[in-house]
This record gives C-alpha cells, sequence and structure tokens, in this order.
C-alpha cells in the first residue's frame, strides 16, 4: 500500500472519531507486516484527560488482535502525533510515520519524531 492510500485511509476513518468537545477529528492506520491495515480513532471524553488519542486506539486494537511490538511497517495519521503517541509509536516498533503537517505529508522514522526516547531496560 502507498503512503498516499493509507493517508485516505486515515482520512475516511476520522470521520468515525469521536471528538464532540475539539471537534478535532484524527485517524490512524497501521500497516502490518502480514498485510492487515489496522485502523483507531480519536475518543475525546468529558473529564478531558481521559480522551485517548487516535493512535492509542489504533495500538490497542492491534494487541487485541494479536501483534505485538515490531510487527509493523508504517502509520498514517491525519495530524502530527503528540509526545505520548510519539512514545507509543517507539514502543511499537514502527520504522515509518507518514502524517499531514501545516498542509504538507511529513514522513519520519521513529527516531526522527522522537529521539532520545524512553526505554524501560535503559532502568536497568
Amino acid at each position: 500500500m502507498t503512503d498516499e492510500e493509507l493517508l485516505a485511509r486515515a482520512d475516511a476513518i476520522a470521520a468515525r472519531a469521536y471528538a464532540p468537545y475539539s471537534e478535532f477529528h484524527v485517524g490512524c492506520v497501521v500497516l502490518a507486516r502480514d498485510g492487515n491495515v489496522i485502523e483507531g480513532v480519536n475518543v475525546e471524553n468529558a473529564a478531558y484527560p481521559l480522551g485517548i488519542c487516535a493512535e492509542r486506539t489504533t495500538f490497542g486494537r492491534a494487541i487485541v488482535e494479536g501483534y505485538r511490538p515490531g510487527d509493523f511497517e508504517v502509520a498514517a495519521i491525519t495530524a502530527s502525533p503528540c509526545g505520548g503517541c510519539r512514545q507509543w509509536l517507539a514502543e511499537m516498533q514502527v520504522p515509518r510515520v507518514v502524517f499531514r503537517n501545516g498542509g504538507r505529508v511529513v514522513s519520519m522514522t521513529v527516531d526522527e519524531l522522537l529521539p532520545e526516547q524512553f526505554d524501560a531496560g535503559d532502568l536497568a
């Protein structure tokens, strides 16, 4: 699947987001190494900090479906990922992330998105 096709799927799924407070609909799709595409959207909550980003929804769904870190090729997101989601992308070992930012399409590695990322293995 091309980056454009993945972003088009992210755009389409973003329409399903639950964002009654911000009205900022975000979609995320992740292409797994087996060729399957997992989709997710942001879900807001009246207790504002309890909402979840599209990336977290997508990876939560992927884990439920049996995927594990390293099973993914690329993530496509309708907006630049927040700092917390950049850590999720790192944790899930996604090699490349494609997203829209300021009207342009950006493609970066997770290391470029989140240099010096947290790794629990570094605590030993």
